[in-house]
């Protein structure tokens, strides 16, 4: 049998590939994973490699799974809403609390207030914990600026995260995620301040990888989100959604309607949401941290997501009134616990599906020859320990692009 060679060569690993259709986790029956450059070259056994790659690495029968996708966060952000949280235990709804300034506006103010330094500062820890739980591409969005120049700050500090770290950024405009204070009263005119001066001035500077919007009571109509996908759509700028948290406002159909990667929170959908959402390819981005946080009863349909084949991808929703959680290890462990997400379907939910939702499954998400080299490798002894400890971390070592 020919040899092959690579600059990185794992022996005596195990591989929970997650590619679909075959084995739980997509087990391969294979101990060795090869690198070369920054993508896997190769899966098989160990004697089909010659002894001539750069570094060999022997894991002693550790698993490697892809490296994790945390799809949905809001990481960049100044203050702590720790006193809203007490207030909320104490008999304040969500809607109440946000009503009386505080909720996102709060953020607002002290996301304005800091410098883009100090907002780098703030956030930097937060996206270190993720990495250190195994995550090696984050989605992070605007939409505590809520002003053009609080907005392009926040894009810009997400960038230079990406820039700085060994990890993989993403960005999403959210510039209609509350109506600021300035606008109190007047959500038509804030939206076409989003529609004509924001969106455009900040795709221009290149700091947009997708646009998203919450479709809600207490912030935007469909027909207002409407206006803004159709010039995010003519931009070539794919769609994002916050959809049906915390009531049915048809908002994952309109998302389907413009074929968006995904629409998340979903605690609301009804059955034509999910069969729009099945035909159009988008993504079910599950969100548990926050149903747990704010004490939802209202489960989002996980069944209905399974009978009509829409992939679930899972995320911390990191923010810091309603997720504040960097844990992928602990939101897997809710989805099991609290929706009956299988732990198989909720590694998949930090893997390929969380790819399929950021529209980069072609490249990352899975382990296949010729994706991005982007690793967990983990002390464990079946991949269902990620899902089963609570808020565990188990994480040896992680690698991105190749990279240790």
């Amino acid at each position: 049998m020919a040899t092959r060679t690579c600059d990185t060569l794992f022996i005596n690993a195990r591989l929970a590939t997650m590619t679909p259709g075959g084995e739980p986790y997509g087990v391969a029956d294979a101990d060795a994973l090869a690198l070369t450059g920054n993508k896997i070259s190769a899966i098989g056994q160990a004697n089909e490699f010659s002894d001539n790659a750069a570094t060999v690495i022997d894991l002693e029968g550790r698993w490697i799974t892809p490296g994790l996708i945390d799809c949905h966060t809001h990481l960049v952000y100044a203050g702590n809403r720790a006193q809203e949280f007490e207030m909320g235990l104490n008999g304040a709804t969500y809607e109440e609390i946000a009503a009386n300034g505080g909720g996102i506006l709060s953020t607002v103010r002290a996301t304005r207030e800091a410098s883009e330094s100090e907002l780098a500062a703030e956030s930097q820890p937060r996206l270190q914990a993720m990495m250190e739980a195994g995550v090696t591409t984050v989605e992070i969005k605007s939409g505590y600026g809520l002003d053009l120049e609080s907005e392009i700050k926040m894009l810009e500090v997400a960038k230079q995260l990406g820039e700085i770290n060994p990890v993989r950024v993403l960005k999403t405009f959210l510039g209609a995620h509350a109506l600021p204070e300035e606008f109190s009263g007047d959500s038509d005119g804030y939206m076409l301040k989003v529609i004509k001066e924001m969106l455009p001035t900040i795709h221009a500077l290149g700091l947009v990888d997708a646009v998203d919007a919450f479709c809600e009571k207490i912030a935007f109509s469909e027909d207002q989100v409407r206006q803004l996908f159709k010039v995010a759509d003519r931009l070539g700028v794919p769609i994002k959604l916050h959809a049906e948290q915390l009531s049915n406002q048809h908002g994952a159909e309109l998302a389907a309607h413009f074929k968006a990667l995904s629409a998340d929170h979903l605690e609301y959908i009804d059955e034509k949401g999910v069969k729009e959402m099945a035909k159009a390819g988008t993504v079910a981005v599950i969100l548990p941290g926050a149903f747990y946080y704010l004490r939802e009863t209202q489960k989002p349909p996980i069944q209905l997501f399974r009978e009509h084949g829409v992939p679930m991808a899972l995320a911390t929703d990191c923010n810091p009134g309603s997720s504040p959680t960097t844990n992928p290890q602990l939101m897997m462990n809710m989805a099991a616990v609290l929706f009956r997400m299988t732990p198989e379907e909720a590694l998949a939910g930090f893997t390929r599906n969380g790819a399929a939702a950021l529209g980069l499954d072609k490249e990352i998400g899975t382990l296949e020859v010729g994706k991005q080299a982007d690793l967990a490798i983990w002390d464990i002894d079946y991949p269902s320990e990620l899902t089963q400890a609570i808020g565990s971390n188990p994480l040896y070592s992680r690698y991105f692009g190749g990279q240790s």
